[in-house]
């Protein structure tokens, strides 16, 4: 065992969210809500968890609506993944106007959450899988400037678990003072000026017939970086006058377009921090400060516990953000009565991922197509009964191969790239390649899969050939099913014989008696990422 974590002070707020993009498997929220989809036979909510708790946050919060509370709960007391992490266990708030529609910014109103944040925090989306420890994080946020905000952005092409066509963002960012010195840059640390979806992006350039940028951004930053292949991770590390920046702007609908995009405008674009309110909130907190020092007692403020001295991450310069709250409220230009202040915005930091192939995992996953990638990366990982838990990933199993399960001998199952989970069956005459299986699943005889993800209690029947598909939990696929790159709902069954390629089988309102998807494909950005 290494040394213990340090208490770091602060809280996370993880999103339970719909997950619109998941909808075959999500379309019964209240029994099978987001956070519990299964990424390489772990619920999704186990990797954020996991992640909070090894940095020494020990109160986590998940935010859900109401109607997922009883199944958020009863996995987080029953479901082995997440009992088997330390104690305390995360706390569930479902806040009574939380419903599928609320936007992350709008649910950072809510009066439940609102009264929730008592401290710094980070906010975390429940899809998220981040092997890059999340102690770096913190260190850089505290060294350079924790008055400010912290987002992380990782690359969507050139890595094995990319995908065709997934959804970017349009990231612009300027060096931070002193980086010719101490080469931050190099390490992926960044000014956001600007962040926006790609398909709004490409929505105003439609509309201003071009990409129209302001000269007070080229005047303020003389060198400005532009990608349009990185995703906004939705890994926020925010200060708590964030809290009143949301409340206090209710416009905001999303945290990542509007309360993140539209901070890191105010950094350079003349006059928008008053508008967005800033300065209230600042004097606020100078206020609250000056009352601190003078014996008052805010008992709503955690003791913050600053991570300078642990950090191995140095800075050359003075940040004006890391002081007291008064030093960024204003600053007096000019003498006499004609005197006028500024507004000194803190930064808003973008943390840029490598592009490079052997860099850590960092993805949400919030779309079929990028649960089978990540489950399928996943399940190559060398499990900790081969190299030993201290060479192992973060995410490795104790072994690929379950000893509960069942496995034929005449079967073949290629182990190095391959699980499957606890009590499942796979009979005789079997091959099944680089592939993820659930727990007390059934493979009958003859059928072969490749490049697929089988959720607990999944049966694929004698001689189905499956190829890149999805299936949801306690599914049944009939005999000589032979189905390529589709998804099969919960407790949904596929008739014998039944051949398909690029569907999506499901039964609710909006679909023919087949289960054939005929309301058409959901639109990833209509999942606000909550």
């Amino acid at each position: 065992m290494g040394p213990p974590v340090p208490a770091t002070g602060l809280q996370a707020l993880i999103l339970c969210g719909p997950g619109v993009s998941l909808n075959t498997f999500t379309s019964t929220p209240e029994e099978n809500p987001k956070g519990l989809i299964q990424i390489a036979n772990r619920p999704q909510i186990f990797y954020p968890i996991e992640w909070c708790k090894k940095m020494g946050i020990t109160s986590i919060t998940l935010v859900s609506p109401p109607t997922a509370v009883p199944a958020l709960e009863a996995a987080l007391s029953q479901n082995p993944h997440l009992t088997s992490l330390p104690s305390p266990s995360p706390s569930v708030l479902a806040p009574a106007d939380l419903d599928m529609v609320t936007g992350t910014a709008e649910l950072l109103r809510l009066p439940e959450v609102q009264a929730c944040i008592k401290s710094d925090f980070l906010l975390l989306p429940c899809d998220l899988i981040c092997e890059i420890p999340g102690i770096s994080f913190l260190e850089t946020w505290m060294v350079e400037g924790r008055r400010g905000g912290l987002s992380v952005f990782y690359p969507t092409q050139g890595r094995e678990e990319s995908i065709k066509k997934e959804a970017t963002d349009f990231v612009c960012m300027a060096p931070l003072e002193g980086d010719e010195i101490d080469n931050r840059s190099e390490r992926g640390l960044s000014k956001l000026v600007l962040s926006m979806p790609m398909d709004t992006l490409k929505e105003k350039m439609e509309e201003d017939k071009g990409l129209l940028i302001r000269h007070s951004l080229v005047k303020r930053h003389a060198q400005v970086k532009m990608l349009t292949s990185y995703r906004d991770a939705h890994i926020y590390v925010f200060p708590y006058w964030v809290k009143d920046f949301a409340r206090l702007n209710e416009k905001f609908q999303s945290v990542s377009e509007d309360l993140v995009g539209w901070w890191a405008k105010s950094e350079w674009q003349m006059g928008l921090g008053e508008k967005l309110k800033m300065n209230e909130i600042f004097q606020q907190e100078s206020h609250s400060s000056a009352a601190g020092e003078n014996g008052s007692d805010d008992g709503d403020i955690e003791q913050e516990i600053s991570l300078t001295n642990m950090s191995t991450t140095k800075t050359g310069t003075t940040d004006i953000y890391s002081e007291n709250p008064v030093a960024y409220a204003s600053r007096v230009k000019g003498p006499g009565s004609e005197a006028k202040s500024e507004l000194i915005i803190p930064p808003m930091l973008a943390y840029t991922h490598s592009s490079l192939s052997s860099a850590p995992l960092v993805r949400r996953v919030d779309s079929s197509a990028i649960l089978l990638s990540t489950s399928l990366r996943l399940a190559k990982l060398e499990s900790i009964e081969e190299v030993g838990r201290a060479a192992a990933s973060p995410f490795a199993f104790n072994t690929k191969i379950a000893e509960t399960a069942n496995v034929a001998q005449k079967s073949t199952v290629t182990k190095s790239d391959c699980l499957v989970g606890e009590n499942t069956t796979i009979e005789e005459r079997c091959v099944i390649k680089e592939s993820v299986i659930g727990a007390n699943c059934k493979i009958s005889m003859g059928a072969r899969l490749q490049r697929c993800v089988l959720m607990d209690g999944a049966v694929v029947g004698p001689r189905a050939q499956l190829t890149g598909c999805v299936l949801g939990k306690r599914s049944n696929v009939g005999r000589e099913c032979v189905l390529k790159d589709s998804e099969v709902q919960h407790g949904n069954s596929i008739p014998d014989e039944t051949e398909a390629k690029n569907e999506k089988f499901m039964i609710f309102e909006g679909m023919d008696e087949d289960g054939m998807d005929v309301s058409g494909d959901f639109d990833d950005d209509q999942d606000l990422g909550f």
